[in-house]
């Protein structure tokens, strides 16, 4: 694929004194051409896209990553807890998946230019800009959730096979080496085509919910937020799961990852925020579709409100909906296990290569980068063999629990990820704005707010629809006071920051646009200001030239006594709502 340039572009602007010609690329494998499953960019290719035809090009050969985490969102725990919603509230909780629409977007845009900007995966920059103890901080939760996870993805691929009378011995074996062949092939190109072929497949899950015959009004009703039965924590747990599998940490640690394996540079990152979006509306569009299925297939039938698991779905669909039916329930659960077992799988062996340093990219082959496809195989080993050795009753178990595990796993995960968006050195001028700041961080409180209140819920069962919601107003303003706070913390620290770049300016020759001056080119060297135009295009500029310099040549950001406190203490936190989830699932399994 060649662009022709109706111009030529801007000279690239300097490097940071010390950096490396790759900066903080760690991998060489991440550098190159940019090798899609539709297409290829040449890495010295400097044209631009101008027409719209070739923009569809650059989008389609850029396309991938954020819509293969986006579709693998909708995995066998994603397609099992959304049946469970609409299997057993109806459409009451589609307001649920609405509010996460933003926060989808927020989070995986920040992972996009962490990526494209840096070239080094999300666990790598932990461990180099906060140090050891915060990188296994970090990390640690996300091994055990995606191990746990991996379980769940089979035990899809068992139950959506047994539909079809294929014994959990065989489809299980069968699937685990289907997964390993795909990735071992050291191919990017080949691996990404076949994760888009199971994508084309997910579309199965419209004619399905056309089949259920589902009612506009009943569905835009449940736009409206409400809690049917109350707010207890068994609907609080419900709700925390849709939270965990529309918005997994895995997620973060995928896309950021394949970003950089794909080698997307900030050059071609409003194409790969155009690929989320995409990615975004069809997730949701399947998530409503499963939801919808079960909500309309069963209403009125001695299943409605009986959720046991998605097998159990599949077979009243047939009962109730017909054979047809409940086949394509089947199709798209055995395609969501697969599409996530592979995305799962990778976002962990992606991981463990950054925090040990080692090769990790689909463009080695296997004895090239032997820990990153071992590290994967044995994944896929043990997750296929705790499927097959336990009992229904504790498939049940891990399925259920992992969905709500990783919701309140997931303020851990977003706290580090804004972190590392407000670091100048790394960012340079990609770092998070204001605006970005303030949602992100509702985003996070809200979500330590759910956690909280099934906390409550869990100790007190007794607590009252309208006491929770009380706390919840209590705790949404305690936030919204520290938020006004820590805004105008910010903004005097920048204040004082562009001021102390202004007098360097005038003391002293810029070194160029790094993280630290680029904030100081907004005037002309005559001393004249630039326009809000010229500025605008100054920082354009700089931003499609700007690269990470070298990890090791940027000082580490130091953590104040009140942040250290303050991240302790939601460590010590999230491990007690661990616990509490493990507890209410298991009563929730045992009566």
């Amino acid at each position: 694929m060649a662009f022709h340039p109706t111009a030529p572009p801007p000279a690239p602007a300097p490097a940071r004194p010390g950096a490396t010609p790759q900066g903080a690329v760690a991998d060489s494998a991440h550098l190159g051409d940019i090798v899609g499953a539709l297409g290829t960019i040449r890495r010295d290719d400097p044209a631009e896209p101008r027409t719209r035809r070739q923009r569809l090009k650059a989008l389609l050969v850029v396309m991938g990553p954020g819509l293969i985490v986006m579709v693998g969102d909708n995995d066998a725990g994603g397609v099992a807890t959304y049946a469970q919603a609409g299997q057993n509230y109806g459409m009451k909780l589609l307001w649920t998946l609405a509010l996460l629409v933003p926060v989808l977007y927020v989070n995986q845009e920040m992972v996009i230019r962490l990526g494209a900007v840096t070239g080094v995966g999300h666990a790598r920059l932990i461990f180099q800009r906060f140090g050891r103890f915060w990188g296994m901080f970090s990390v640690a939760d996300l091994f055990l959730v995606n191990a746990l996870t991996l379980v769940t993805e089979f035990i899809g691929v068992s139950q959506a096979l047994d539909h079809f009378g294929v014994p959990r011995t065989v489809s299980v074996p069968l699937s685990a080496v289907l997964l390993l062949a795909v990735v071992a092939g050291g191919s990017f190109r080949r691996w990404e085509r076949f994760l888009f072929a199971l994508i084309a497949l997910n579309a199965v899950v419209l004619p399905m919910a056309l089949l259920a015959r589902p009612r506009a009004d009943e569905s835009a009703a449940g736009l409206l937020p409400q809690f049917p039965g109350g707010l207890n924590s068994t609907l609080l747990l419900v709700i925390v799961a849709i939270v965990g599998t529309t918005v997994a940490p895995w997620q973060l640690f995928f896309q950021q990852s394949n970003v950089v394996d794909k080698r997307i540079t900030p050059r071609w990152i409003r194409y790969a925020r155009a690929d989320l979006r995409i990615g975004i509306a069809v997730v949701t569009g399947g998530a409503v579709a499963v939801m919808a299925t079960a909500a309309f297939a069963f209403e009125g039938t001695d299943a409605a409100g009986a959720f046991t698991d998605a097998q159990g779905v599949a077979e009243a669909l047939t009962r109730h909906g017909g054979h047809t039916l409940g086949t394509l329930f089947a199709l798209a659960l055995l395609d969501a296990s697969l599409i996530g077992a592979n995305a799962v799988g990778l976002a962990t062996t992606y991981t463990l290569g950054d925090t040990f340093g080692r090769r990790h990219s689909l463009h080695w082959r296997p004895r090239q980068a032997p820990l990153f496809y071992a590290g994967y195989a044995v994944l896929i080993a043990l997750g296929a063999a705790v499927c097959l050795l336990a009992d229904d009753h504790l498939q049940g178990l891990i399925t259920q629990g992992v969905q709500a595990l990783a919701g309140v796993l997931l303020p851990s995960a977003t706290v580090f990820l804004l972190l590392l968006c407000n670091d100048r050195p790394v960012l340079g001028p990609w770092v998070n704005t204001t605006r970005q700041n303030v949602t992100a961080g509702v985003i996070v409180w809200v979500l330590v707010l759910l956690s909280l209140t099934l906390t409550a819920e869990t100790f007190h069962p007794g607590l009252t629809t309208a006491q929770l919601a009380l706390g919840f107003a209590a705790g949404a303003l305690i936030g919204l006071v520290g938020g006004v706070l820590i805004i105008l913390h910010t903004q005097y620290t920048e204040q004082s920051a562009r001021i102390e770049a202004f007098v360097t300016r005038h003391t002293k020759p810029a070194p160029g646009p790094t993280g630290e001056t680029w904030l100081m080119q907004v005037q002309h060297p005559d001393g004249s200001p630039l326009t809000r135009t010229q500025r605008r295009a100054h920082l354009e500029h700089d931003r499609t030239h700007w690269r990470t310099p070298a990890l090791d040549t940027l000082p580490r950001p130091q953590f104040s006594a009140l942040r250290k406190a303050g991240l302790l203490t939601l460590r010590g936190y999230l491990l007690l709502a661990v616990a509490l989830v493990a507890v209410k699932t298991v009563q929730l399994y045992t009566g």
